[in-house]
């Protein structure tokens, strides 16, 4: 049990000061008397007992609401979990270049794209205590999900990444600086960052050798993933009607920077030319990036604070009613 805003509870010291006030004055004069000698007696003594009964419950009122505005919260316990301690940025690759057609899902053509968000999801299923981020890039970065360990959440925003929500290119020196800067103030004990491409840097204003100096300056680990086989690929491609059609384009890629970035960073580079070695890459990611610790994390609050409004609504509702039966006045 706590209250989020504790310091209202002081108001509760009010309640007291309005009681005294307030029963004191009695209620109003249901009788005129030409002389005061006549009630004299009366002016010393204190409200009458129906008119207190209802001076109590509007007492109660006052005071249910001022704790309601302090958020009283129940605890619903704390638990242990096992989590890695490990925190990783997943840096993806959006740009044009992505809708080539040289994956295949369940026996089935799909794009690059399709296939990568296939084999990150179930990467995501398999690290359940780690925080996972989530940004993507093509012509500049833009984050989808911060660090976080709600994977339901991850994974739905993960579903949501398109190609063509900003400019095209492919800007991986400006992916490697924005994770790195997500992960540096961060105190995990290991953190990384996985970053997949399919293309050559080709735009943004960091190089990715200088955002691989920066990460390693952190302390942080890059791995790097190209995927697809370079040269003629079949892409599809939509015309200014709307219309979808496939044609025959050239990619370039290019390995040694990204190799250089992990090896600069003490991570690894790896090639992906179909769904299963792209799998194949990042258990393999799983398998090198593994630690264990104990994280006490407790659970969700539940409020109370609709409890005493209701109970405070009642009563109101009560003392109104009271107040139109006999004990309404006396005279």
């Amino acid at each position: 049990m706590r209250f989020l805003r504790p310091e209202l509870l002081w108001l509760l010291a009010v309640v007291p000061a309005l009681w005294l006030a307030t029963g004191r004055s009695g209620p109003a004069a249901a009788l005129l008397f030409p002389s005061t000698d006549l009630v004299r007696g009366l002016g010393r003594r204190r409200a009458a007992r129906p008119g207190l009964a209802l001076l109590a419950l509007r007492t109660l009122v006052l005071a249910l609401l001022l704790v309601a505005l302090a958020r009283p919260q129940q605890g619903l316990g704390a638990a242990e979990v096992e989590t890695s301690g490990i925190d990783i940025m997943l840096a993806i690759d959006v740009s044009g270049s992505m809708r080539a057609l040289d994956f295949q899902l369940d026996g089935k053509q799909v794009d690059r794209l399709e296939a990568v968000r296939s084999v990150v999801t179930d990467f995501i299923e398999a690290r359940p205590g780690d925080r996972i981020g989530l940004l993507a890039f093509a012509g500049r970065p833009y984050l989808v999900s911060p660090l976080t360990l709600d994977h339901d959440w991850l994974r739905r925003n993960l579903e949501r990444l398109r190609i063509g929500l900003v400019e095209d290119g492919t800007a991986i020196g400006s992916a490697l600086a924005s994770g790195a800067n997500r992960l540096r103030d961060r105190q995990a004990k290991s953190r990384i960052v996985i970053l997949l491409t399919d293309g050559v840097n080709n735009a943004g204003k960091v190089s990715p050798r200088m955002a691989a100096e920066a990460a390693r300056a952190l302390g942080l680990k890059i791995y790097t993933v190209l995927a697809g086989t370079g040269g003629e690929v079949p892409i599809r491609v939509t015309d200014r009607f709307g219309r979808e059609r496939i044609v025959t384009a050239r990619v370039d890629v290019d390995e040694k920077t990204l190799a250089d970035v992990a090896d600069l960073t003490g991570g690894r580079f790896f090639r992906a030319t179909d769904t299963d070695s792209l799998a194949q890459i990042y258990a393999e990611i799983d398998a090198m990036e593994t630690t264990t610790a104990m994280l006490e994390k407790f659970e969700r609050y539940r409020e109370l604070y609709p409890w005493l409004v209701l109970a405070a609504l009642a009563l109101l509702g009560l003392e109104r009613v009271l107040g139109e039966t006999r004990l309404r006045r006396l005279p």
